[in-house]
């Protein structure tokens, strides 16, 4: 599980963080959910390995630390935005922050269990168009 969480923090701080902040962030998701072969082997060891230590207390606190750091990742970009002003006002951070997190959650697992159903190109618009119910026009 260390090796899956190094690989995609290795992918992820390797965008560019240039251009547009939609589509950075958007590519930052993107290498968290099963959108490819290699993703998706690695969302299936993220569920088998959280499934696995809720009834192994010594795995316990991995996978609490892997779950805090990406909710991390999610509050970072949340603030970032505000910080930007290219969130919509009004907006509870914290609170945007837990849904995004739940919401892609939700993704990785249907791409993992319904992976001919939930496609990809799905799973990217889905992150896309909650980004547009967030961010200002």
């Amino acid at each position: 599980m260390r090796l899956v969480a190094e690989r995609i923090k290795k992918r992820i701080q390797s965008l560019p963080q240039d251009g547009d902040p939609q589509e950075n962030i958007e590519a930052l998701i993107g290498q968290i959910v099963p959108l490819d072969e290699d993703r998706l082997a690695e969302s299936q060891i993220w569920i088998a390995f959280s499934t696995f230590a809720l009834t192994e207390p010594e795995l316990r606190p991995l996978s609490r630390e892997i779950h805090d750091s990406l909710r991390d990742v999610f509050r970072n970009i949340l603030e970032a935005l505000a910080q930007s002003q290219l969130l919509k006002p009004g907006l509870d951070t914290e609170l945007e922050a837990k849904r995004f997190h739940a919401l892609v959650d939700g993704l990785l697992v249907h791409g993992v269990i319904a992976s001919e159903v939930v496609l990809a190109e799905e799973i990217a618009g889905i992150v896309a168009r909650h980004l547009d119910s967030l961010l200002v026009p």
